[in-house]
C-alpha cells in the first residue's frame, strides 16, 4: 500500500531538515528496516513497530519487514504560490498526488536563520498555507463548473452529482473555509474523493522547536496544538535539528542522547506514528522462519480485504483466516501455545482483522 506525506511549509521553518533527518534514520537503520530514495524529494521510511521484533525473536524469524510510508519533501511554498509564485504550481501538484499533508510550523526564534515574512508567528504560516491550498482548491473547482453544468442538463446523474459536491465545496472555499468542512454524505463518499481537493486532505501539524522545548514544547508549539484542536487535526512537537543529530548516532549513543534530552525516544518515531493513523491506518503481521512482518491495512477492513494486500489471489480466494492476538501470540510463546489455551481463532469472511492480529490465511485460486 504506497502512502505518501508531503512535508509542506514556508521556507526557512525546517522542514527539509526534518525530511533529511527521516532520511538520515532510515538510511542508518539495520537491513530489517530497508530505505530507497524513490526520487530526490521522496523518502520511504520504516514505520517503528516494536511489537514485530517481539514477534520474530518468538519464531525466530531470519528477516523483520515493518510497514513503510512515504515522506514528500515540498518545495518552500510562499504567498501566491496557487498563482505560481516561486515554484508554487509544480509542488501544489505534488501535494496533491499526495494522501496526507504534514505542516511544518516554526516555533523556534534564531536570529541566524531567516523567516521569509520577516517574523516568527507559526499561526500565520499556518494560515498562509493553508490559504494557497484553498485558493488552488477554488482555481481547480472553478474550472470545471461550465462543463459539468453542460452535462447535467443532459441528465447526467455522475455530472450532476459531481456538481453539487463542487458547489458545496465552492460556497466554503470562498466563505474562506477549507472543504474539509463540507459535510459528505456515504453515498457521495467516491465522487468527493475523486475531486483531488488540497483542503480536504487529513492534516498533521508539526510543530518544529529548539533543542530546549523538545521535550515540553513552548508557547508557540502550544498555539499550534490548540489550531490542531480546533482544526480538527492532529500535531507532534518535534526539533528537527535535534533529530537530525540523533539520526547520525548508533543505537547506544542513541539512547544517552534522549536520556540527557528527558526524551522517551526519537521525535521521528512519534511524528511517523501520528503520519500513520492519521490515514486510518493500523497493522496486522504474518510471522514464520524466513521473515516477520508488518502488513498495512484500514481500519475496519476485513479479512479477506487484509488478505488482498499481500496478493489479490489470497481475496478472491479467500477460504479462512487462522488468527491470534498479538498480545495472546506473546503471552504463550508462538503459535502453538496459543492454540493450547485456546486463543487461535478461524475467522471467516465477516471478520474485521483488529489491530495486531497476527494472521494466517488459507486459500483456495
Amino acid at each position: 500500500m504506497a502512502l505518501k506525506v508531503a512535508i509542506v511549509g514556508l521556507p526557512n521553518v525546517g522542514k527539509s531538515t526534518l525530511f533529511n533527518a527521516l532520511t538520515q534514520t532510515a538510511a542508518a537503520q539495520a537491513a530489517n528496516y530497508p530505505f530507497c530514495t524513490i526520487e530526490p524529494n521522496v523518502g520511504d521510511v520504516a514505520v517503528p513497530e516494536p511489537r514485530l521484533e517481539k514477534l520474530a525473536k518468538i519464531i525466530p524469524s531470519k528477516e523483520i519487514i515493518p510497514a513503510r510510508i512515504n515522506f514528500v519533501d515540498v518545495a518552500g511554498l510562499v504567498r501566491g504560490a496557487s498563482k505560481g509564485e516561486g515554484l508554487g504550481n509544480q509542488f501544489l501538484a505534488n501535494i496533491r498526488d499526495c494522501d496526507a499533508i504534514a505542516f511544518v510550523a516554526r516555533c523556534f526564534v534564531d536570529d541566524d536563520i531567516t523567516h521569509v515574512e520577516g517574523r516568527v508567528d507559526p499561526l500565520a504560516d499556518l494560515d498562509t498555507i493553508e490559504t494557497e491550498l484553498m485558493l488552488a482548491d477554488l482555481e481547480s473547482l472553478e474550472k470545471r463548473v461550465v462543463n459539468l453544468e453542460k452535462r447535467a442538463k443532459t441528465g447526467d446523474k455522475e455530472s450532476a452529482q459531481t456538481l453539487r459536491l463542487v458547489q458545496a465545496a465552492l460556497t466554503e472555499l470562498n466563505a474562506g473555509r477549507p472543504a474539509r468542512t463540507v459535510k459528505v454524505s456515504k453515498e457521495d463518499e467516491k465522487a468527493w474523493r475523486m475531486l483531488q481537493l488540497l483542503t480536504t486532505k487529513p492534516a498533521l501539524y508539526v510543530a518544529n522547536v529548539d533543542e530546549a522545548s523538545a521535550a515540553t514544547g513552548n508557547d508557540m508549539s502550544r498555539a499550534v496544538a490548540e489550531r490542531a484542536k480546533r482544526d480538527g487535526a492532529d500535531s507532534v512537537v518535534i526539533s528537527a535539528q535535534i533529530e537530525s543529530e540523533i539520526a547520525m548516532l548508533d543505537e547506544a549513543e542513541r539512547a544517552e542522547f534522549l536520556e540527557t534530552l528527558g526524551l522517551t525516544e526519537p521525535g521521528l518515531n512519534k511524528l511517523i506514528r501520528e503520519a500513520y493513523h492519521l490515514l486510518g491506518l493500523q497493522t496486522y503481521f504474518t510471522v514464520g522462519p524466513k521473515e516477520a512482518r508488518a502488513w498495512t491495512i484500514h481500519k475496519g477492513d476485513t479479512a479477506p480485504q487484509a488478505a488482498g494486500v499481500i496478493h489479490t489471489d489470497f481475496e478472491k480466494g479467500f477460504i479462512r483466516a487462522e488468527t491470534i492476538a498479538y498480545e495472546d501470540y506473546v503471552k504463550f510463546n508462538g503459535e502453538a501455545g496459543a492454540r493450547e489455551a485456546g486463543k487461535f481463532r478461524q475467522e471467516g469472511k465477516e471478520y474485521v482483522v483488529q489491530d495486531g492480529d497476527v494472521m494466517n490465511f488459507r486459500f483456495n485460486v
